[in-house]
C-alpha cells in the first residue's frame, strides 16, 4: 500500500499502527472526563473540597480553564502508573499521606463506570471511518498503540465500531517500556509478522513519533488532533498532517 501526504509519498506500506487517545478520537473530550470522574470520587472518598478537586484535576494533567491538556502530561502521554503517582503525590503534598491505594481503587471504580458513559466521551477524530476502510481495502493491516491500558482501548476500538477492521491492541500495559521507547512496535511487528521497514506509525504526540523513529521502522506521521503543535512534530519528522483525514491511500 502506497500513502500520500501533502506532497510525499511513502510507497509498501502493509501495516499502520495508530495511537488512540487524539489520533483515532478526540483527546481532551475522553481524559477531561475520565480525570474528572476520578478526582470527583477521590473527592468524596477525603473530603476535598472544591479547590482541591480541582488542583487535583491540574496535577494529572488537565488545564479545565483552557479546556487542553497539559503539554508535559502526565495524562495523555505517559502510563496509568504515573499519572497515579502524580495524583498521590498531590494529595501527600496536602496531608493526605499513603494515598496510593485510594487512587489505584478509585481509578479502577472509574474505568467500571465510564464503561457505561462511552456514549459521553468517546468521540471519533472526523475522517476514521473513511481511512479505516481505505487501509483494509489495501490488505493492509491495523494495529494501536496506547499508553492506555490493553483492555480498555479494546473497549474503545469496539465502541468506535472499528475492532473488526484492527489487527492487534496493545497498551502500556503489557510491554516493559512505554512510549517513546520501540518496545510496542518492536511487540506488534513481531505478532504480526511485518516488517519494520514495512511500518508506519501515526500518532498525535511526541512519544508517539520518537517511537517510530527509536524503532526505525519506514515513517512516523504526526497529527495535529491531539497534545502537540504542528511546529513541535516538525522537529521530529516531516512527515505531518493536521489530522487522519488528511492521509491519502492511493
Amino acid at each position: 500500500m502506497d500513502i500520500l501526504l501533502n506532497d510525499s509519498l511513502i510507497n509498501d506500506i502493509d501495516l499502520m499502527i495508530f495511537d488512540k487517545d487524539g489520533t483515532l478520537m478526540d483527546l481532551y473530550i475522553y481524559w477531561s472526563n475520565m480525570i474528572r470522574f476520578r478526582a470527583e470520587l477521590i473527592q468524596k472518598k477525603l473530603d476535598l473540597t472544591e479547590e482541591q478537586k480541582n488542583k487535583l484535576i491540574f496535577e494529572m494533567g488537565v488545564d479545565e480553564i483552557n479546556h487542553r491538556l497539559r503539554p508535559e502530561g502526565p495524562v495523555g502521554i505517559k502510563k496509568r502508573e504515573i499519572v497515579t503517582k502524580a495524583a498521590a503525590d498531590y494529595l501527600s503534598s496536602i496531608g493526605y499521606k499513603n494515598s496510593i491505594k485510594t487512587c489505584v481503587d478509585s481509578f479502577k471504580k472509574v474505568d467500571d463506570m465510564s464503561i457505561n458513559r462511552f456514549d459521553e466521551i468517546i468521540k471519533p477524530i472526523d475522517g476514521l471511518y473513511e481511512l479505516i476502510k481505505k487501509i483494509k481495502d489495501k490488505n493492509c493491516k491495523i494495529a494501536i498503540a496506547t499508553t492506555d491500558k490493553t483492555d480498555r482501548a479494546k473497549l474503545a476500538i469496539k465502541f468506535l465500531k472499528i475492532d473488526h477492521a484492527v489487527d492487534m491492541v496493545l497498551g502500556a500495559d503489557n510491554v516493559s517500556n512505554a512510549k517513546p521507547d520501540p518496545d510496542m512496535i518492536n511487540r506488534i511487528c513481531k505478532h504480526l509478522n511485518i516488517p519494520k521497514s514495512n511500518t508506519a506509525m501515526i500518532g498525535d504526540a511526541i512519544t508517539d513519533v520518537k517511537m517510530g523513529t527509536n524503532a526505525k521502522i519506514k515513517t512516523s506521521i504526526g497529527v495535529t488532533t491531539g497534545i502537540t503543535p504542528k511546529h513541535k512534530l516538525l522537529e521530529i519528522t516531516n512527515n505531518v498532517v493536521d489530522s487522519i483525514k488528511d492521509i491519502k491511500i492511493i
